[in-house]
């Protein structure tokens, strides 16, 4: 998701120059990218067949902080389900997380960055600015576990972050990671050009300081696929990125097969509960509407195929 409010005023305050300047809005974020060495691209048909078989990784979610924000970001309000159920814009329940996989030989890893400790701390220190603090509503952010406290309780060391996208509320807790970790994102995540970026993107940098250079996933595109693309990520089948691009151009779902089962990561392909129950895409925080009500049928799709799969939305249980 992104701070809808911050994108409007700063579009009133910088639309006339960008148009003098031709500049189309600008980067995400600036920090250096470069293809990963690490996963393979596979078709994603091939993931359907070890879905029924028990997989390695210990999962764990973890609800790093409870927040609220505008509905009609979260679930397109225009649906036609959407105004039959009545759905109005307001604050809207949400949880920032971060999901933990342990695997038997790779080591630990993490969806997502939850919270920093300093936004809770000492929220000056953060990588958040005081004008992103005060557009995304951080007075209405309660947190519970932030990444920080929760990597120092653990017995091994974090090898990796894998990140749904690289929207500041999936990055909060970067800061937290220890510097060099790499980190892993879908293709064209930092070079994503919008208006708003011109006042989050000091924020995404410093949270990314220190660390290494973006590794993108290596997706091959399939016309006709489950998906628009799958990478093995440790190329034994335990954890697949699938390439769910609209809400941002690298979405990425990440399918985990679990100890307990195999279970989706749907990312802000489906921030609500409500929205992935009633078939109903996100909302204004997607950058290209179309193209993610297509990746969410697409995800809905795999889900109802494959019953046996736990999905876990971007925000909420």
């Amino acid at each position: 998701m992104r701070p809808r409010n911050l994108a409007l005023s700063l579009a009133a305050v910088l639309a006339g120059s960008l148009a003098i300047a031709g500049v189309a809005g600008f980067a995400a974020s600036s920090h250096d990218t470069q293809k990963s060495a690490l996963g393979e691209a596979r078709p994603t048909t091939d993931l359907v067949a070890l879905l029924g078989q028990p997989g390695p990784v210990e999962l764990e979610t973890v609800n790093s902080a409870d927040w609220a924000v505008e509905r009609g970001g979260l679930v397109n309000l225009k649906h036609p389900t959407a105004k039959s159920a009545g759905l109005q814009d307001g604050d809207e329940p949400v949880q920032v997380f971060f999901h933990a996989l342990r695997h038997p030989q790779r080591g630990l890893f993490i969806v997502d960055t939850g919270v920093e400790t300093a936004l809770r701390d000492a929220p000056e220190k953060s990588a958040l600015s005081g004008l992103v603090r005060s557009a995304m509503h951080m007075e209405k952010l309660k947190v519970h576990a932030p990444l920080g406290e929760w990597l120092a309780k653990q017995p091994q060391p974090l090898a990796g972050v894998f990140l749904t996208h690289l929207h500041l509320d999936h990055v909060m807790g970067m800061a937290d990671v220890p510097r060099g970790t790499p980190v892993y994102s879908g293709p064209g995540e930092t070079s994503a050009r919008a208006v708003f970026h011109a006042a989050v993107q000091g924020s995404t940098d410093r949270a990314l300081e220190g660390k290494p250079a973006l590794s993108e996933w290596t997706y091959a595109a399939e016309a006709n696929g489950l998906f628009d693309g799958a990478v093995d990520i440790f190329g034994d089948g335990s954890v697949f990125a699938l390439w769910v691009p609209g809400h941002t151009p690298g979405s990425t779902a990440y399918l985990v097969r679990s100890t307990k089962g195999p279970v989706l990561l749907v990312g802000d392909a489906s921030h609500t509960r409500w929205g992935w129950e009633h078939d109903v895409e996100p909302g204004t925080f997607t950058l290209d509407g179309p193209r993610g009500a297509e990746s969410f049928k697409k995800l809905r799709a795999f889900a109802s195929a494959h019953p046996s799969v736990e999905v876990r939305m971007g925000h909420q249980h």
